[in-house]
Parts: C-alpha cells; structure tokens; sequence
C-alpha cells in the first residue's frame, strides 16, 4: 500500500518551519543507537537494514500507529510533527545521518509523533528483531543505551516536578487575584452606598433651593421681578444643572446595571432641540452663542424624551465648558439612512486623539484639560449609555477644520426595545 500524502499546504508550512528552525543543544548524531550501527559489521549491517523511499509529502508513519522500527536518514529531510497537521506542534526536523523512531524497538508503545518526508527521502529501516541481534553482537552498546534512557527519565522527572512548582505558583496567583477580586467587589458596594447617602444628602439642600426660587418668583412685586428675571432664570438654570448631576450619579450605575426603564415615544425631536438650545443658551458666557441647524425634512424618531433630553444638555454643558471667549456652539440634525443624527459641535480647544474613545467611561478626565472647569466625566457616560440603550451610538470627533470637537450620536428610525435588561 502506498504512503499517504499530505496536502500541499501542510508540506509548504513544514519546509517554512524549517527554514527558521533552531536544531537543539543535543542531536541524535551523539545517540548509541548511531553509535551501535557505526561499530556494526558491514555484513550485519547489510542483513539487518532495509531501504525505503518517499516522496515529498508523504507520511513515514502518524502519530497513534504501531511501530517496532528505527530509521537512519541517507538522504533527504524529514518532520516530526505532533497533533494536527493543519495547526502542528514541531517537535524536530532530521537530516542525513540522524536517525529517528529508536524508541519503538525498546517499547512496545504506539509512535508519539508523526514523521513527514520534506523531500526524496531515502532511508534504511531496522526493525526490533534485527536490532536485538546487533545489540548481541555489540554488548558495550546496550549500557550506552540504559544510560540514555536514565538521562531521559530524569530529564522527564525535572520537568515534571518544574511543572509542579510552576503550578503552585499559579495557583497562589489566582488565590490572590481571586483575594483582590472580593476586595474591589466590597469597595465596588462602598462606592455605592456612599453615593446614595451623597444623593440623599444632596437631594434636601437642592429641594430647599429650588422651592425657595420658586417662592421668589411667585411672592416678588412685578417691577422687582422683572428687574431680576435675568438673575432669577440663571440661578434656576444653575439649580437644573445640580440637580442633572446628582441625577446623572444615580441613574448612570442604575443603566449600567441594566435597571433603568425607558418610555419609548415618537419624538418631536425638532421641539426638543430647539427647547434645549433656548435654555442652555441661558448659561452660556458673554459673547459666547448656541445655535440649531435642524434639517428641514428630519423624520421624528422613536425614543425617551426625558433621556434624550438629557443626552443633549449634557453635551451642551460639556461644550461651555471649555468654550472660549466669544465661543459659537452649533447642533445640527438631519437624516443618515435609518438613523437621525444629531452633532453638537464646539470651537473649543478639541480632544486629543488618544482620549477620543476613553472620555466616554466613567470619572475620564481629558489629558491636559480642554479648559479651566473640571467636570466628574459622568456627563458623557451617560451620554453613552442612554444612546445605546436606544440602538444608536456615540462618539466624538475633530471640528470644523479640525478645530474644536463635534460630539455626534444617531437614533434608530425603528422602534428599539429598551426596556430594563
């Protein structure tokens, strides 16, 4: 029966391998074996040797099957592989005057590898039977041998007890990682109920100020309220922004968590930009100027109004806070295939590349500082999370001219479950 061949492109990465392969300290040109058939007498070795060929390609013997025969290589060059010859593990490669698959005429165990002729491969085979002869005709040979195989037990023994050590090590790794797991989990639950006893303590001052501005602007005399509207708006705008951010606190672990609810309406998003504009314009610095470009024909998507307005104040207050003097802040929406676009572009001082992806997580702070204001960086994290419970997504990019950051998100035009997960 003929040998089996493997395909070409298993014969091209084993003559690939080869060419970037290291031969090891130790080589079967030292082996007794070699040295038992160098010593042998011609005659005996004449009797006791059979030749055999392959071709390129062709497997020698595979892993898992019988064997009771040694080769010595005359020519040509063979693989020894394990495993599958799609993905092989390489254990060596063989040349003239190396020999392979000695141990088969000592054990009486299946081949642990399989052999692969790289090219013509012309070699003599003796099988255990003749080898048993040799050996009675070399006695010296046979205790070069046992010495062999002891060096190999004990080399198996080392690796073996390394093996160990090395598992130990592992498993006291994964002790303290499992350790260090349980201890970010209780400073995750600590977190937690700080914020809520922040929220509960924040919650009653902020109740306190909100009803006294609205206490002002039912009790104050008409002349006087007219002379502070101005005042009165902006310290009401200012309360709204508190009272965002202690929200943003609860709601944004609640998202995360997937126990938020959503109520899916259709959106009269052209109302609601320009709702949103009118009174973000209110804090706004001297000079500065929010403006909306809303495309005429811009389809109402389906979504939460309460986030999706929140989704746009806090990109807005994002954008003043870094705008410049005289600063112009632009919103845009128009249609983009089945999705409504939405951008808030500023002139600002933009944000580097390499922070484009992380100001999006939670606490991230911009390398440098876009400007003087610091923020807690759960603004745009919600921002994240509530587009993308919606199906749409979020990111930021350079402005006009590359000036500046243009924040950009997108609402499908189909209804998107977003209920708790």
């Amino acid at each position: 029966m003929s040998p089996e061949t493997i395909p070409s492109t298993q014969l091209e990465f084993l003559l690939n391998a080869e060419a970037n392969y290291k031969d090891p300290q130790e080589t079967t040109y030292t082996s007794p074996f070699l040295r038992l058939i160098v010593s042998a007498e011609r005659g005996s070795l004449t009797q006791s040797f059979t030749e055999r060929y392959f071709a390129p390609g062709e497997i020698v013997f595979r892993e898992g099957d019988a064997g009771d025969s040694m080769y010595l290589i005359w020519s040509g060059r063979a693989a020894i592989v394990k495993g599958d010859l799609d993905s092989p593990t390489i254990l060596a490669f063989r040349k003239p005057g190396e020999i392979f698959g000695e141990m088969a005429l000592l054990e009486h165990q299946p081949r642990s590898a399989t052999v692969v002729a790289l090219d013509h491969l012309r070699m003599l085979e003796i099988n255990r039977y003749r080898f048993d002869q040799l050996l009675r005709e070399s006695p010296g040979v046979s205790r070069s041998i046992m010495e062999v195989l002891s060096a190999r037990l004990r080399r198996v023994t080392e690796d073996r007890s390394s093996g160990e050590r090395s598992q130990q090590r592992l498993s006291r790794q994964v002790l303290d990682l499992q350790s260090e797991k349980r201890r970010l989990e209780e400073l995750q639950r600590l977190r937690q109920e700080t914020t809520e006893l922040i929220l509960h303590d924040l919650r009653n001052p902020l109740s306190a100020v909100a009803v006294s501005l609205k206490m002002l602007t039912l009790m104050l005399p008409e002349e006087a309220l007219r002379a502070n509207e101005e005042i009165l708006k902006i310290a009401q705008a200012s309360c709204d922004r508190m009272q965002r951010l202690v929200d943003s606190l609860l709601e944004v672990s609640r998202m995360e968590e997937g126990e938020m609810s959503f109520a899916m309406t259709t959106l009269d998003l052209k109302r609601l930009i320009e709702d949103v504009v009118r009174r973000m314009a209110l804090l706004s610095p001297p000079g500065a100027k929010i403006c909306a470009n809303i495309a005429p024909d811009l389809p109402n998507p389906v979504g939460d109004q309460d986030k999706i307005e929140r989704v746009l104040i806090n990109l807005l207050d994002n954008a003043l806070k870094y705008l410049p003097e005289a600063g112009l802040i632009v919103v845009e929406a128009l249609k983009k295939g089945n999705f409504v676009q939405i951008s808030v572009t500023d002139n600002g001082p933009g944000i580097p590349e390499e922070d484009r992806q992380r100001i999006f997580e939670r606490f991230a702070q911009v390398s440098g500082q876009r400007g003087r204001r610091r923020g807690f960086g759960l603004g745009l994290t919600y921002c994240r999370l509530a587009v993308e419970r919606h199906g749409g997504q979020i990111w930021v990019e350079p402005g006009d001219e590359g000036r500046g950051s243009r924040f950009v998100f997108t609402l499908p035009l189909t209804s998107v479950e977003a209920e708790p997960a």
